[in-house]
Parts: C-alpha cells; sequence; structure tokens
C-alpha cells in the first residue's frame, strides 16, 4: 500500500456519498495549487489523468 492510499482512503470515507461537478474539482486542485506550489507538476499529471478517455491511458 502506498502512503497516498490512506489520503484516498479517507476521502472516499468522508466524501464518498457526495456528488461533485468537476469544474469544483478543478477548483479544488487550482487552490491546493496555489497553497502548495511545489505539487505543482504532480496536480497537472493527476488532472492530464483524469481528462483523457480510458483507452488513451498506457498500462
Amino acid at each position: 500500500m502506498y502512503f497516498t492510499d490512506r489520503g484516498i482512503e479517507e476521502l472516499e470515507q468522508r466524501r464518498g456519498d457526495e456528488e461533485v461537478t468537476l469544474g469544483w474539482l478543478a477548483e479544488k486542485l487550482r487552490a491546493f495549487v496555489d497553497a502548495n506550489p511545489d505539487y505543482e507538476e504532480a496536480v497537472e499529471r493527476l488532472a492530464t489523468f483524469l481528462a483523457r478517455d480510458d483507452e488513451d491511458i498506457d498500462e
């Protein structure tokens, strides 16, 4: 298990029943990068990953 799995599990437990828009998610990602500029590349990679169709993802 990766360390990040704990954060993902917490997200699922706390907010797993909620529905959000991609616009909301984009704003949260921007706010995170504004507060944590060192993570800009990782957030960019995550956003690109989420934006692509499933068949675009290299396995």
